[in-house]
């Protein structure tokens, strides 16, 4: 007798066996001196005087994932005790397997501040033996004090802003550090935390294929397992957008913009790192555990502004200004400013979606397992249409981008998505 056919469409709104239990927390620290340019991310330049009433918000928060995970509504909302928010831990701590400060910029927390976060870290949180403990930072924060901070705080692996090495180029993407200064950061991490990771910044006004290479041969050279390669973008909002629109600001081409990626792969690749998703390159066993369980949808907790959170088939959005979510969080318990459940059918093209953008792209098969239907004919018509014109390549129920693909990711990912 054939085995029955899988059905096609979800009959439930959970998937076999419940949702993911979370085991991953980022915590968006939004301070920075200075906003660059080209970020759009959440941030508050130059209010450092808020940085205690922030700590108070984030043990707010990481105390409400602690009661509600007890009880199964991780994020559901605020918990009450009197007349004021606790922040007394009364459950057990937040077991993880990665934790990801970012930003803004962690680091601009003052030492002090910074030894309070890492205390309410130890106080809500408990790391696996072994766990990935990231930290942002930008080079020109990092003194052998705070090296040491970040390490006995339990840090191990720690991402760079370098964004390039030469001067010219940070002085037009609005960088605070030069590149002797990045070049001797690197190092100096490295004696200090071994797993360093480096954004780098590409096709940024002005820039030629040569002066990326050697931004490439630079960090080739340096002590480093990991690094994340973007090509400048214009987001709406932020200052180069708007400059780009008056014609004060001239993009690269985009033969050129292919170009340098194209070298980025041929160059990384020579020196031993491993591309496994469209930005991201690294050395053998040091890929981004983290960024993973974005990409595979394995559920999350996330904390501060802007901070997006997916647990228990809901995803919740913190609210992005950084003064909101404080008056918010410490008035209510929490910032939620966008609260959406996630339909089976929704979540499987994320799966999809995002897991495509890994360079080995997906088993269609597993994504099926995961939400109990037959989700692959749902995008039949997408999964042809790019295999044709040599955008993917299939092989059974395994889908990946092909090289020529890797450079229309975000199109294919927005089909799936539907």
């Amino acid at each position: 007798m054939d085995p029955p056919c899988a059905p096609t469409a979800p009959n439930t709104d959970f998937p076999p066996g419940g949702w993911p239990v979370p085991r991953s927390l980022y915590l968006h620290v939004p301070f920075c001196r200075h906003r660059c340019g080209y970020c759009n991310f959440s941030v508050l330049a130059g209010r450092d005087d808020l940085q205690d009433r922030f700590l108070d918000a984030i043990e707010i928060e990481l105390a409400e994932i602690q009661r509600s995970s007890s009880n199964g509504t991780a994020g559901a909302g605020k918990t009450v005790s009197g007349d004021r928010w606790s922040r007394r831990s009364t459950t057990g701590p937040i077991r993880l397997d990665t934790l990801y400060l970012g930003g803004g910029t962690p680091t601009e927390l003052t030492p002090p501040r910074l030894e309070r976060l890492f205390s309410i870290l130890s106080e809500r949180v408990l790391l696996s033996s072994d766990a990935e403990f990231t930290c942002e930072a930008n080079p020109e924060d990092l003194t052998t004090e705070t090296l040491a901070q970040l390490a006995v705080g339990g840090v191990n692996r720690l991402s760079l802003g370098v964004q390039s090495f030469h001067d010219a180029k940070l002085k037009m993407l609005q960088r605070s550090h030069a590149g002797d200064q990045a070049i001797a950061a690197v190092r100096r991490a490295s004696s200090v935390i071994e797993n360093i990771s480096i954004d780098l910044i590409f096709a940024a006004p002005g820039e030629t294929l040569a002066d990326w290479q050697q931004d490439l041969e630079t960090a080739i050279k340096l002590p480093i397992e990991h690094l994340s390669t973007y090509s400048l973008t214009y987001e709406k909002g932020t200052e180069f957008w708007s400059r780009r629109r008056r014609g004060t600001l001239q993009p690269v081409s985009e033969e050129t913009d292919i170009e340098m990626y194209s070298a980025t792969r041929h160059m990384l690749a020579g020196a031993g790192f491993q591309h496994y998703e469209i930005s991201s390159f690294a050395k053998p066993g040091a890929r981004s555990r983290h960024n993973s369980v974005y990409w595979n949808g394995y559920g999350w907790y996330a904390v501060g502004p802007s901070a997006a959170r997916f647990v228990g088939g809901r995803r919740d959005v913190n609210h992005r200004s950084p003064t909101t979510y404080l008056k918010q969080v410490l008035a209510d318990g929490n910032a939620i400013a966008d609260r959406e459940t996630i339909s089976l059918d929704q979540h499987a093209r994320e799966l999809a979606a995002f897991g495509i953008r890994q360079i080995e792209g997906i088993d269609l098969q597993l994504i099926n397992q995961r939400v109990g239907y037959d989700f692959a004919v749902t995008i039949q018509d997408v999964i042809e249409r790019f295999v044709q014109t040599d955008t993917l390549v299939r092989r059974g129920d395994h889908i990946r981008l092909t090289e020529y693909g890797l450079l229309f990711a975000d199109m294919v990912e927005s089909q799936i998505l539907g």
